[in-house]
């Protein structure tokens, strides 16, 4: 049996974690959340970036009114954020976080979770601060943290791992992207964070930027607000049949075939530049279409891409700068590789979670198979955000899905351990 004086323990300080605590809270059950407060905004995408998400979609969720991003702004001054034609700046994002860590979450600890482990029916904690605890129940909602994911050829060049100081990174790895100028950038990846990644690059003085899409689908960019189509239904990502079931009805997802949930979650949703991206992108990034990246190697310090065309034929690129022809294959050189490749659900990444509790986590569809209140295989272990993308959908990797995930996590948990 648990400990029945323990605290529930939330692990992680972004929207999800300070979502759930106030969830928590709001039942009156104890709570005890680590972690510093919205760290992978602020250390893990580059300065002067923009949401893709709408002032809609921007919400981080709670149980008390007057903390939407609205509130914050009036209560601030900070901006007015409404409309979809408004864009929100990832610096006015953490204010708006932190604003409401404060308010709802004030006793945040920021100290480090190094290892949780279950005995005797409870969870113990151990804190880089030395402290043991105890918790009736953990909530892992550590978002982006170690999941960074980077592909096998590109990991292949770089065996200690992929660094912003060296000839290849990842864009997790990246505050300050003006380190890179006057330098020749190329960014993997088609989606926002590669596509806006390459305009900062090139507007912060990196000397040329190139952008390697490795689908076959041409890079792209969204639809303007007037111009969604009008007779679908309306969401925070777009006006459509598909998005409106998986953002409001997120619960069915569950019960989807394993391999259809794995394929809706990499699918929808996937990489689009927004729509007010194209206007900065045009002109200043050239773009490497189609091609799969066969091997990556280091040359005298410098980065060196082996590329065929994503049919198997030889690459057909309408700007031969720096490629040269190579049996069938191309070969493009920069001084850096910026891997905008996204995020991949990884247990052993989380690697606080002892090794029986990991063992014991059933996984589906490339996540922890979860029951309809967020509770793992474990009992009394609870994901949210990310991980919980796999048994939920696609709307867990955005903040709007707070609304969804927090009410239903609290209540299962103030059920099972109130």
């Amino acid at each position: 049996m648990s400990t029945p004086t323990a605290p529930v323990a939330v692990i992680g300080a972004g929207p999800y974690g300070l979502s759930t605590a106030a969830h928590l809270r709001a039942r009156g059950l104890p709570v005890r959340v680590f972690g510093r407060p919205m760290v992978s905004w602020r250390e893990q995408m580059p300065a002067g970036m923009l949401l893709k998400s709408t002032p809609a979609a921007s919400g981080i969720d709670t149980p008390q009114a007057g903390h939407t991003l609205g509130d914050f702004c009036a209560a601030t001054g900070e901006g007015r954020y409404v409309s979809d034609w408004d864009v929100i700046p990832v610096e006015t994002f953490v204010r708006y976080g932190r604003w409401v860590q404060e308010r709802l979450v004030p006793e945040l600890e920021q100290v480090r979770v190094v290892s949780v482990d279950r005995r005797a029916g409870a969870f113990e904690l151990k804190l880089d601060s030395g402290e043991q605890a105890a918790a009736r129940a953990v909530v892992v909602a550590t978002g982006l943290s170690g999941l960074a994911r980077l592909p096998a050829e590109l990991a292949a060049a770089v065996p200690a791992g992929p660094s912003a100081t060296g000839p290849v990174s990842h864009s997790a790895q990246h505050r300050d992207l003006s380190a890179l100028a006057g330098r020749d950038v190329v960014v993997v990846g088609a989606g926002q964070s590669a596509l806006e990644s390459a305009v900062l690059l090139a507007e912060q003085g990196a000397a040329s930027v190139r952008v390697v899409a490795r689908g076959r689908a041409a890079v792209g960019f969204g639809a303007p607000p007037d111009r969604q189509p009008r007779l679908r239904p309306r969401t925070p990502f777009g006006n459509a049949w598909s998005l409106y079931a998986l953002t409001y009805h997120a619960g069915g997802f569950r019960r989807l075939p394993a391999p259809a949930r794995r394929f809706l979650v990499r699918r929808v949703l996937g990489p689009l530049g927004a729509w007010w991206l194209r206007d900065r992108f045009v002109g200043r990034v050239r773009v490497t279409q189609g091609q799969r990246i066969v091997r990556a190697r280091i040359v005298d310090g410098r980065p060196v891409l082996t590329l065929r065309g994503a049919d198997g034929r030889p690459s057909d690129l309408s700007d031969q700068s720096g490629l040269s022809g190579l049996s069938g294959l191309s070969e493009i050189a920069a001084d850096h590789v910026l891997a905008a490749t996204g995020y991949r659900m990884d247990l052993s990444a989380l690697d606080f979670l002892g090794q029986g509790l990991r063992t014991g986590i059933a996984v589906r569809a490339g996540g922890p198979l979860l029951d309809a209140g967020f509770g793992s295989s474990v009992p009394g272990l609870y994901f949210t955000g990310l991980p919980a993308a796999a048994s939920f959908g696609p709307v867990m990797r955005f903040v709007c899905g707070t609304a969804f995930a927090s009410p239903r996590l609290a209540g299962a948990v103030a059920r099972a351990y109130g």
